[in-house]
């Protein structure tokens, strides 16, 4: 089971995802069906951590804001194409996409918290 450390530095701790993102991707069988999928599943969960360090380069407090509503949107895109590719493989790595899902659960919260609380 993938375990993701670090729990407080986000800048690294979404890089790993990307990199685990990556690595499952590497795994699966690509057909007609599963290719168009793991290509949007790569791009969305590699992007969490490339907007993240773009908010932490921000020139403003509202570029840092939008940047880190980015960081929300990929996330959210990226339980959609854990979903679907759930649908396409086989019960074993089901576990693997479980795992990924719920770290981009916890993304979407701890992005949203920070959004909200930046509108306040």
């Amino acid at each position: 089971m993938i375990e993701f450390k670090n729990k407080y530095d986000l800048e690294e701790r979404t890089a790993k995802f990307g990199e685990e993102i990556i690595r499952f991707c590497r795994t699966l069988k690509q057909d007609s069906i599963t290719k168009p999928i793991i290509t949007q599943l790569v791009r969305s969960g590699t992007s969490i951590g490339a907007n993240y360090m773009e908010a932490n380069a921000a020139s403003s407090k509202r570029d840092f804001r939008n940047k880190i509503f980015i960081c929300k949107k990929e996330s959210q895109e990226t339980k959609h194409w854990l979903r679907m590719i759930a649908n396409c493989i086989s019960d074993e790595n089901k576990n693997k996409v479980r795992t990924l899902w719920k770290e981009c659960q916890e993304f979407t919260l701890i992005f949203g918290k920070i959004v909200s609380k930046l509108k306040n």
